[in-house]
């Protein structure tokens, strides 16, 4: 019998799902780590009898289970070839919070941020944190034993562990807690495997011989940042095994041991209150990497709450991306690194002292040039900035990576400048210049050397560099595993880090808890080689793939995809703002995060062995609730433009398989408008006709419950003809070319009278020419021929006449911004194209800028009072900003606005048209836009851009949303 039958019958019995085809496994070959392993298949777990079944199946076939929860580690930690079990989906529930006792209980699924939102009302919180602390999970943390920033005010995850309810590889159910020596020794007396572990641990740990070469051999005490192997070296500080009062608790050794030993089902914290509210940071600025580290030890006299560090490379890395722009206000000149210092207290006087000592200190080392103070918002800024570093890092073009091999390295605080200027020593031996990056104040620098694992040579220098690196650390009585743990990358070097016969005990618990090896072999234990199932093939020869966009940017489409690094930013849940990703917000499947995108489509491009590498059912199913918002393209911290992607592959794809009815209708919208316009009232009965309407849906598998746009009375170019010969002639500020787009032309038309009417009032001329339409629809359907067309049309028509004097303004989001994006991948002409771009505008953009030259006042407007909710476009979030339209709103003195914080509003374009994808749409406009819109007072004006967004708000809301144009125009007096 085969195993894909036995799978069959596997998946049969579980509550969950489970996966074994080609699509889901090629996603979660990688994590967030260089490594890829394709594993046997993919289950997500309902409840513990699942995990049972899946047990058993693993012993029963000799294979294994790699636990996962948001994939984020940079190890390899969540890569195998056996059965991934992914408990993201099912195991998120927070169980219980006992306030007096300030400890919670959750399932090992909780988002780590998600679950201090919900402590805040009770003022505690769970104080170990990461950089992807929106997205991973309590039980990731624990397995790496996470520390993060906070670590050197309240400890690391280790600290926090209370109790542990774990399913042992006998499928036995175990608690583990704090036990006292008798309770100890009354486990190790049971015949079941719990007192199998017990009886081991004791009999392996007890002899004082034993315990001396643990304490002489693993890292420093005084280093709380150790993850080196199993933390035998915490449990002989119990009762057990030393004249303390401490309990016994084996939630000790399983924080840090990365699944390899039990699987978890519930984990039992313990809480801090929460920090002091007054915060002031310290951002000291240095002009050497040396004089940065020089000052850690002096600063961290001051109590400090964070101390983290950031290096040139990760700063420049931020120059590039819209997100983190915005973020950079408080750098000065051009530092080589800079030393983030937060002092907090209760009283805004207190913390003012606090930070006015700190400084004092500072200026007196002579070590930094600049140390600007930041409050607030500011300070959330800064480590925003800082927490985007990791992610930011794939913004290196080309196949040299910063790859983390030896970026977990802790030494203690004394020993840190010298360890670093060791280290930098070896790495210019090795004609590398680091990055060096995070938690100076814990005596752990995430040090990246800068490596091509595509070359065989760079493979080499990988191991080479590690294991330097290694016998550095291990000089300074350091730990090799700081926070992001062994995992595959580090684990090969435990026994020389800790000794043979310490690692010979490691392997003896190891088999005490598993004897089978089915726990996510290959980590801590009987390691992968560190130079083996990397994500590349070294010295491989790399695929040739034409495209119809132009990807030289990021050097081919390929490395577009391959710029994704894992890191996960794409997972994070609607309560912490943004777009990205919309999908994976509605359905929490990692099938549709954008990371699985760019991986199936790596995946597939440099393995098909089919002449068109995008003829793949699977890359359709992988895309296919993809919505092209392009939030990735901004938000992604390595700026991967997953929307650009999907249009790509199904103009390959397409070529294949042909194009269907749908795809055609909505691709050719503007053309059928056209006819439409011609007879507007019959074409708006059949479309608003019931019975007429359910037979046009049916036919073109379009939603039963959507409605319908109806076509305008008359087209705007038609109208523009007609106020054109009303206008009288006079000096106007400025003249402004209107881009009449598609949905302007037929379905907005009185947004565009407005909009003219608006500006004309302003003492603007406007101008409109006969254009072609945006070719939005042509690019969102893989029609990139028709697209380019378009493109290069309007390129021709706009080149010799926009300027900075007489820019081009538009009003729908999604149309005016291709001459923005697409068009400067599509057009022939690159250089007219680029001049266009430079000086094209949304509508609100220009007004914005009209408003602060002067030329646009409040004394224009009303000063009638109107409460006012703005949704945006999520085209604008990513290209340009929500600001202008608040701003523009806010214009009569008298009106109250308010942005939204919605991501996508689920229509996009034609996606929540389309019956397979109405449910999902909807879903997306649940997570935050409907809520919001259905909250507001019936007086409130709600607004919104974006034409799909209007309808999708009228859809779900039974509201009916104003453009900004229209609002302002109303409001003029």
């Amino acid at each position: 019998m085969s195993l894909t039958v036995h799978l069959q019958a596997l998946s049969k019995k579980l509550s969950g799902e489970l996966f074994y085809d080609e699509l889901i496994k090629s996603i979660y070959a990688t994590d967030a780590s260089v490594y890829r392993m394709l594993p046997l298949a993919v289950a997500y777990p309902k409840n513990k009898e699942d995990i049972k079944q899946l047990i058993a199946f693993a012993k029963t076939h000799q294979t294994s289970l790699i636990p996962r929860t948001a994939g984020t580690s940079l190890a390899g930690q969540c890569v195998g070839e056996g059965i991934v079990v992914d408990v993201s989906k099912y195991f998120t529930k927070i169980l219980d919070v006992n306030e007096k006792a300030q400890t919670v209980t959750v399932q090992p699924g909780v988002v780590r941020d998600a679950l201090n939102n919900y402590l805040k009302p009770f003022g505690l919180w769970f104080s170990p944190n990461t950089s992807t602390s929106n997205r991973c999970m309590i039980g990731g943390m624990v397995g790496n034993n996470s520390s993060g920033t906070t670590s050197i005010q309240y400890g690391v995850t280790r600290d926090k562990v209370i109790e542990m309810h774990t399913i042992l590889s006998d499928g036995s159910e175990v608690v583990f807690n704090e036990i006292t020596s008798e309770a100890f020794q009354n486990k190790t007396k049971e015949a079941s495997l719990e007192g199998q572990i017990y009886k081991t641990i004791y009999e392996e740990l007890k002899p004082e011989v034993v315990q001396n070469q643990i304490i002489e051999n693993f890292p420093k005490p005084e280093i709380h940042r150790r993850n080196t192997g199993y933390a035998i070296d915490e449990l002989i500080k119990s009762a057990v095994f030393s004249n303390t009062t401490e309990k016994f608790n084996m939630c000790k050794l399983l924080s840090g041991s990365e699944g390899t030993l039990a699987f978890t089902t519930q984990i039992t914290l313990k809480l801090d209150k929460l920090p002091p509210q007054e915060a002031i940071m310290v951002a000291a600025h240095f002009t050497t990497i040396e004089s940065c580290l020089n000052a850690v030890e002096m600063v961290m006299q001051h109590n400090l709450y964070n101390c983290e560090m950031m290096d040139k490379t990760i700063l420049d890395c931020t120059k590039h991306n819209k997100t983190q722009q915005e973020n950079r206000s408080f750098i000065e000149g051009d530092p080589k690194a800079i030393l983030m210092c937060e002092v907090r207290a209760f009283t805004k006087k207190e913390v003012a002292l606090l930070a006015e000592n700190l400084i004092k200190d500072i200026e007196k080392s002579n070590l930094s040039y600049a140390y600007p103070t930041l409050e607030g918002a500011e300070i959330n800024k800064a480590n925003n900035l800082r927490s985007a570093g990791l992610g930011l890092l794939g913004n290196i073009i080309g196949d040299k990576k910063s790859h983390p091999c030896i970026e977990d390295t802790a030494v203690t605080l004394p020993d840190l400048a010298n360890y670093i200027s060791e280290f930098t020593a070896l790495m210019k031996g090795y004609n590398q210049e680091a990055i060096y990056y995070a938690h100076a104040g814990a005596g752990e620098l995430h040090l990246r050397p800068i490596l091509n694992l595509k070359k065989a040579e760079d493979v080499v220098l990988f191991r080479k560099i590690t294991t330097d690196v290694a016998h550095l650390v291990k000089k300074y009585g350091g730990s090799m595993s700081g926070e992001h743990g062994d995992g595959i990358v580090r684990a090969e070097f435990i026994p020389f880090m800790i000794g043979d016969a310490n690692y010979n005990i490691l392997k003896r618990i190891k088999s005490a808890f598993d004897a089978h090896n089915i726990l996510n072999p290959g980590k801590i234990v009987d390691a992968y080689p560190m130079d083996k199932s990397l994500r590349y093939v070294a010295d491989r020869v790399e695929p040739e793939i034409e495209t119809m966009l132009d990807f030289s940017r990021s050097q081919g489409i390929l490395r577009e995809a391959e710029k994704c690094n894992g890191s996960g930013d794409c997972r994070k849940l609607p309560e912490f703002g943004g777009t990205m990703c919309p999908s994976y917000r509605a359905t929490r499947n990692e099938k549709d995060t954008t990371r699985a995108r760019a991986n199936a489509l790596r995946e597939f491009l440099t393995n098909s062995e089919k002449a068109n590498k995008f003829d793949h059912k699977e890359l359709k199913e992988v895309f296919d609730l993809c919505l092209s918002c392009k939030a990735c393209a901004s938000e992604c911290p390595s700026s991967v433009d997953v929307a650009s992607l999907k249009a790509e592959f199904l103009y390959h794809y397409q070529k294949e398989n042909g194009v269907s009815l749908r795809t055609k209708l909505f691709a050719y919208n503007t053309s059928f408008n056209r006819l439409g316009s011609v007879f507007p009232k019959l074409s708006n009965f059949v479309f608003s006709n019931s019975f007429t309407s359910s037979i046009l849906k049916n036919m073109f598998g379009i939603a039963k419950e959507r409605t319908l746009p109806l076509i305008s009375n008359k087209s705007l170019s038609k109208q523009f003809q007609s106020i054109k010969k009303q206008q009288v002639a006079k000096p106007y500020i400025k003249t402004v070319y209107l881009f009449n787009d598609e949905f302007l032309n037929y379905l907005d038309t009185p947004i565009g009278v407005d909009a003219i009417q608006l500006l004309t009032t302003l003492n603007y001329q406007v101008k409109m020419i006969d254009n072609a339409e945006s070719g939005r629809t042509f690019i969102s359907k893989g029609l990139l021929e028709q697209a380019k067309k378009t493109a290069d049309k309007n390129v021709s028509l706009f080149k010799d006449i926009i300027t900075s004097e007489t820019p081009l303004i538009g009003i729908e989001p999604s149309a005016i911004l291709t001459f923005k994006d697409e068009y400067l991948r599509l057009a022939d002409d690159r250089t007219s194209a680029e001049s266009i771009a430079k000086h094209t505008f949304l509508i609100e953009e220009f007004i914005q800028q009209e408003i602060k030259l002067g030329n646009i006042t409040s004394q224009q407007f009303t000063t009638e009072e109107k409460t006012i909710k703005f949704h945006g476009h999520c085209h604008q979030k990513s290209f340009s900003n929500q600001l202008s339209s608040f701003e523009v709103l806010n214009l009569p003195k008298n009106y109250k606005v308010t942005i939204i914080p919605s991501g996508c509003c689920g229509m996009a374009g034609s996606f929540g048209y389309e019956k397979e994808h109405y449910e999902v749409s909807m879903q997306v406009g649940e997570q935050t836009l409907f809520p919001a819109v259905r909250a507001t007072l019936a007086d409130t004006i709600i607004s919104a851009n974006g034409t799909s967004c209007r309808h999708q708000i009228k859809d779900g809301t039974q509201r009916d949303a104003k453009h900004p144009i229209t609002i302002l125009r109303e409001a003029l007096v």
